[in-house]
């Protein structure tokens, strides 16, 4: 590193203590931001099969033919159906009723109450895949930014002319636009996957919320005494 440092003051005389130190350390190579980037893409990719593995096994494919179940009144025969099932809508019919017996504004409690502690399991890691949609281009941006500094002051060090100047800035610059590019190939995916599961997750809200309230409907429509089963 001090070697840059060095190097900055030799090619540029005129620049200020701060500006050399700032422009030795940009002068160093942009190679990391790259592997930074392969990294984050990895990790990105690791996150994006974590949740469709965990959205797939943590949801009733039945959903609407149960809430149609509970309108009935058919509160045992559902009770049995979702026993071993996972996720967020069995969890709420399961303790929906449990609690059935102390009455529908428990209930709703209840239900609320369930939602609440099972929602975060499906949030888990999508704050990620949003940083990295966010952020992922301006990472890359900034290896391009280097990449092309460097770029510029070797052709400035350069004593040749023409043809050879030109090639040596195009070259520079050209590397320099992979790390943008890069970003953008991080950011894309990331922010598609985290549209894709935020969307997943408020319908799967919203049919955890219908079943409670056909439960809940089910409930008051019932004659006091009768709502602890069929």
């Amino acid at each position: 590193m001090t070697s840059f440092f060095l190097l900055a003051q030799a090619a540029h005389p005129e620049l200020g203590w701060l500006s050399s130190k700032l422009l030795g350390v940009t002068l160093g190579s942009a190679e990391w931001v790259l592997w930074l980037l392969v990294i984050l893409s990895v990790l990105s990719i690791a996150v994006m099969l974590e949740r469709a593995v965990y959205f797939s096994r943590h949801r009733l494919p039945n959903s609407e033919a149960l809430a149609v179940r509970l309108a009935r009144g058919e509160f045992d025969a559902v009770s049995a159906e979702v026993k071993n099932q996972k996720g967020m809508e069995a969890a709420v019919i399961r303790e929906a009723l449990a609690s059935a017996s102390q009455g529908p504004d428990t209930v709703e409690q209840v239900i609320a109450s369930t939602v609440a502690r099972e929602r975060p399991q499906y949030e888990r890691f999508l704050s990620l895949l949003g940083t990295l949609g966010n952020n992922a281009p301006f990472i890359g941006l900034f290896g391009t930014v280097l990449g092309i500094i460097k770029a510029f002051n070797d052709l400035g060090a350069m004593s040749a002319k023409g043809g050879a100047m030109q090639q040596t800035v195009m070259a520079g610059i050209s590397e320099a636009l992979v790390a943008t590019a890069v970003g953008l190939a991080v950011a894309i995916p990331a922010v598609v996957a985290f549209n894709i599961f935020s969307r997943q997750l408020k319908t799967l809200t919203s049919r955890t919320t219908s079943l409670g309230h056909a439960l809940v409907g089910a409930m008051k429509a019932r004659k006091p005494g009768a709502a602890g089963g069929n």
